[in-house]
C-alpha cells in the first residue's frame, strides 16, 4: 500500500514576464497553467518553459502562492 497522505500538489505557473510589464500596464493580462508535481521530488519552485498567449512567446512560467 503507499505511504502517506497527498505528496502530489496541484499548482499554478504564472508569466514572470507578464507580471513584471503589468506593473507597467503593457501587457493585456497574465498567463496561467495549472499542473500538478511531487512534493517529494520537488520540493523547490518549479519554472518551466511555457508559451503566454499575452506575450506571443515562450515565457518562463513559475509556481505562484494559492
Amino acid at each position: 500500500m503507499a505511504k502517506g497522505g497527498n505528496v502530489r500538489v496541484t499548482i499554478t505557473l504564472e508569466c514572470t514576464s507578464c507580471t513584471q510589464d503589468s506593473v507597467n500596464k503593457k501587457s493585456p493580462g497574465i498567463s496561467r497553467y495549472t499542473t500538478r508535481k511531487n512534493r517529494r521530488n520537488t520540493p523547490l519552485r518549479l519554472e518551466l518553459k511555457k508559451f503566454c498567449p499575452y506575450c506571443y512567446k515562450h515565457t518562463i512560467h513559475g509556481e505562484i502562492k494559492k
